[in-house]
């Protein structure tokens, strides 16, 4: 028989104001594997969790600049090695002329590598999280609130982390096994 591991604990709030100020002191307890899950967007909750900005823009940014020197070279490349043809008396590469290529394709790296670099981050796709087993989750796309801890967060102490838990505030603390 396998070994169940623990993936951590989960625990419901009333409303958004107590999930903002658990997600405060779960961080002040000096937890860094935390997460909050809620019908919609907290005001305050990035600060209250200290966030850091999406890398998401420049993931963005490098692969727009991907597709721009992509769009350049090809332009160069095929005006002046692989179809060196002088019409008119024009120059062999001329970027105005190329401005169409260019522009397509470095709108098309900056949608695929906005697309796939936030499937990255986000670690989707993703058909299966352990919180999906635990009663009455999913009433945190309607009207619940919840907020997780794992176990693999380097403070995670199971009787430790209940009992916090169930200190500020969270009801039906459930142990959570991936």
């Amino acid at each position: 028989m396998a070994e169940r591991r623990n993936w951590g604990l989960v625990a419901e709030f009333e409303n958004p104001a107590r999930l903002l100020e658990a997600a405060q002191q779960v961080r002040e307890a000096g937890y860094q594997k935390y997460e909050v899950y809620s019908p919609f967007p907290i005001h305050g909750m990035d600060n209250a969790m200290q966030l850091s900005g999406s890398k998401v823009p420049w993931i963005t940014l490098c692969a727009g600049l991907t597709g721009l020197s992509i769009g350049v070279l090809l332009q160069w490349w095929s005006g002046t090695d692989a179809y060196p043809l002088v019409i008119g008396g024009k120059p062999l590469f001329a970027w105005e002329f190329g401005m169409p290529v260019m522009f397509e394709l470095t709108i098309l790296f900056s949608a695929f590598g906005t697309v796939f670099g936030m499937f990255g981050l986000n670690g989707l796709p993703r058909p299966y999280h352990p919180l999906n087993k635990v009663k009455g989750f999913k009433k945190a796309t309607d009207d619940a609130f919840f907020l997780s801890i794992e176990a693999a967060d380097a403070h995670f102490d199971l009787d430790a982390s209940r009992a916090l838990l169930e200190k500020i505030g969270g009801k039906h603390v459930t142990l959570v096994e991936e």
